[in-house]
């Protein structure tokens, strides 16, 4: 028998394979493919205190082996999510994880607090790629100790379960992976966006409306992996991998590095099937080598 069953701070799901924040909408958007509720979950797009009109286009654009966006956090805030797509996603008893962002800390307590007893929520993610407006724009985990204090600040506020989506384009990652699990968080999810740029040389001109975007897609991999490789050797909680995960053998390269769960982005524009697929490959692959669970998976790495 393969087991896939995972446990994530505390939360029990029927399988490690979920979709990542602002690639699956509020599920609605792919139901007409399968049942979102095939899932071990889907984390929502992104939650903000008011809603968030977004950048101005253009602001995505393919690139070789990925995607630059620049959404800006688009969303029409946390009461619309509340009040229009929770009862939707408790009717199909789908678990959902929460991403939810801020300019301030007060921002995220503020969100936090209005989630914490909202049925059908089982997880939130905190999105620690935001400006601190209040400390000059410096992103909230790009430093220790801001990045600790924001997390200690959000445990206060709230009861469930609370991940913390760290930014790749930091010096060492696993100093803030360390600095946020000693304020309490009781999970990571890594890797967030690369920053990227690409230029139209006809029109001489950055494609982006932003100039800058977050680079997702197969070309980041490597990096996702490394990262989580280097981070799961230095906590002890639980990591949900993401970054390029297309296939199945993908999700296995993540779990080899030490992931506990894996989350699907980009994959979904390029086949809205891709979530699906990733869960049958990654059981089809345990059981031709021989693993019954992933807790088995996890520990499998062998020396070069």
């Amino acid at each position: 028998m393969i087991d896939l069953t995972v446990e994530i701070a505390g939360v029990k799901l029927k399988n490690p394979v979920m979709v990542a924040s602002g690639t699956y909408g509020y599920g609605r958007e792919y139901e007409s493919f399968y049942d979102p509720a095939l899932l071990g979950a889907i984390v929502v797009k992104g939650t903000t205190l008011h809603p968030k009109p977004g950048n101005k286009p253009p602001r995505i654009i393919e690139t070789p082996a990925g995607m630059l966006n620049a959404i800006g956090l688009q969303n029409d805030g946390v009461e619309d999510l509340c009040e229009r797509h929770m009862p939707f996603l408790r009717e199909k008893k789908i678990p959902v994880i929460v991403n939810f962002s801020g300019n301030t800390v007060e921002e995220y307590c503020a969100v936090a607090q209005r989630l914490e007893n909202e049925k059908g929520i089982v997880a939130l993610e905190a999105n620690i790629s935001c400006p601190n407006v209040k400390r000059g724009g410096l992103v909230f985990g790009s430093d220790c100790d801001v990045a600790a204090n924001l997390i200690k600040e959000i445990k206060k506020v709230t009861s469930l379960p609370l991940i913390v989506k760290l930014s790749p384009n930091v010096t060492d990652i696993v100093s803030i992976a360390r600095a946020v699990e000693d304020a309490g968080a009781d999970a990571l999810s890594l890797i967030n966006t690369l920053i990227g740029m690409s230029i139209d040389v006809r029109a001489r001109k950055p494609y982006l409306s932003t100039y800058t975007g977050g680079l997702s897609g197969p070309a980041i991999k490597p990096v996702a992996i490394r990262m989580i490789w280097q981070t799961a050797k230095a906590v002890s909680i639980p990591i949900i991998g993401m970054g390029g995960i297309m296939t199945g053998h993908d999700a296995v390269e993540f779990f080899l590095a030490g992931a506990s769960a894996v989350s699907i982005g980009t994959a979904s524009f390029v086949d809205p099937y891709a979530p699906v697929k990733v869960i049958q490959e990654l059981g089809s692959y345990m059981k031709e080598h021989g693993f019954s669970s992933i807790k088995d998976l996890r520990v499998a790495l062998r020396e070069p």
